[in-house]
């Protein structure tokens, strides 16, 4: 379960979160009754309605990269933001932006291949400029070689890379809370874990066994 209290609609008392409930959940309390439209259990939005004014500059950074003002291509935009879930290993993210790939139109092919890009060979030079870029982001936390800088400014103005890379590093954050507040479908166990020995073996020490060190 999600790490951080959720908010039930009676307790909700500013505007917005109230028509965002309205909007995802219908009439139901979205704590007691949850469910999206989408199949996920809806309870980013529960918890980030604990503080409004973060619940609303989220919604306004949902709202900056949809907006017809942007120059970057919708499809380059959510290449980059599906990648940076999957590059993150956010499933919540990397998810959603699967559906936003499809409803663009992006064939089943390309999304399957955003995964390993980069031994794919469906996209264009302009969109393996923007998936090598989005690994410098995540990846590599911002540490872009020249090179890759270069591919991506062959194809885009300085004011779509600057789209791009505050976009995508939003969607970054994103994927990084959702893992560290279990929320939605990032609400699992971490699967690094010690696997048990069979029952009645001792503690051993298989490369000191292999090493003749004992």
């Amino acid at each position: 379960m999600t790490r951080l209290r959720q908010v039930p609609r009676a307790e909700v008392t500013d505007e917005l979160t109230m028509r965002m409930y309205g909007l995802l959940f219908g009439d139901r309390d979205p704590v007691a009754e949850p469910g999206t439209a989408t199949g996920t259990p809806g309870d980013w939005w529960s918890v980030f309605a604990l503080v409004p004014d973060v619940m609303k500059h989220a919604v306004e950074g949902f709202g900056l990269y949809r907006s017809p003002a942007r120059r970057l291509h919708p499809v380059l935009r959510e290449l980059g933001q599906t990648r940076a879930g999957w590059a993150r290993g956010s499933q919540f993210v990397f998810s959603q932006h699967c559906k936003s790939c499809r409803a663009l139109g992006m064939s089943e092919e390309r999304i399957a291949a955003i995964a390993a890009w980069g031994t794919a060979d469906c996209f264009t030079p302009v969109e393996r400029a923007v998936l090598a870029y989005t690994d410098a982001l995540v990846f590599d936390g911002g540490r872009v070689h020249d090179a890759v800088f270069a591919a991506l400014q062959a194809h885009l103005s300085d004011e779509e890379i600057l789209e791009l890379t505050y976009i995508t590093a939003m969607y970054e954050m994103h994927a990084t809370i959702t893992r560290a507040l279990r929320l939605e479908f990032d609400d699992r166990d971490d699967p690094i874990v010690e696997v048990a020995a069979p029952e009645g073996e001792a503690a051993r020490d298989i490369g000191a066994d292999i090493s003749g060190d004992r």
